[in-house]
């Protein structure tokens, strides 16, 4: 505080001014001792968990992974156990994109794989159809053809794509018809399995060997 004098009554008398607060240029912040027993807890905490992942790991303690075993006939680029009659898996979206093109599902099958087929349905299948409503009447009444395979599912839930995933994993006798990104990325992760589609107003098959017909 500043102390500045007065004369009064011929003395001079020293009075206390009112204190001047001066701005703060490059203040830091208060910090922690380096000794702290706080930081030095953290370390030690630190320490213990960095040896305990360099510790090695004998065999019931380490995580084992157990690799998904391919099927013989997967050796070469292309499922060679693929043959006619050819077993397809339809979506939905494929149903609702047949009929918007004005594709007969059989007959556009059998001039993209140049033999015969089956088109197999499932629950899950028939569910989604059901669940999209007055809009996609016409691929719900198109289900009920005699001449679809119906196959039963026994897990929880009505979701097709996880339904059609989990059946190509299990058997790779299976083609998957289907118009959806999402589901044609996940299909490509299993091997062996080939994908047909519509392009130019016709079907059209991926990863499917041309000796037996199909588009390479």
């Amino acid at each position: 505080s500043d102390v500045y004098k007065r004369q009064v009554h011929g003395e001079y008398k020293y009075l206390m001014g009112k204190a001047r607060k001066a701005k703060k240029f490059a203040a830091v912040k208060r910090l922690l001792n380096p000794k702290d027993t706080r930081l030095k807890s953290a370390r030690q905490e630190r320490e213990k968990k960095r040896k305990e992942l360099l510790k090695p790991q004998t065999v019931n303690e380490a995580e084992i992974h157990e690799l998904e075993q391919e099927p013989s006939h997967l050796f070469f680029k292309y499922n060679t156990a693929l043959g006619p009659p050819y077993r397809i898996l339809l979506d939905s979206n494929f149903l609702n994109f047949s009929i918007q093109n004005k594709i007969d599902i059989f007959k556009g099958s059998m001039d993209c794989l140049l033999g015969k087929c089956i088109p197999y349905i499932t629950d899950c299948v028939i569910a989604e159809l059901e669940k999209l409503g007055h809009k996609h009447r016409l691929a719900l009444k198109l289900t009920k053809d005699p001449r679809f395979e119906k196959l039963t599912c026994q897990h929880a839930g009505t979701y097709a794509d996880d339904c059609l995933v989990n059946r190509v994993r299990e058997s790779r006798a299976y083609i998957v018809a289907t118009c959806d990104k999402d589901l044609k990325r996940r299909i490509r992760k299993v091997p062996g399995v080939p994908i047909m589609f519509i392009q130019n107003h016709k079907y059209t098959i991926e990863r499917m060997p041309g000796s037996l017909g199909g588009v390479a």
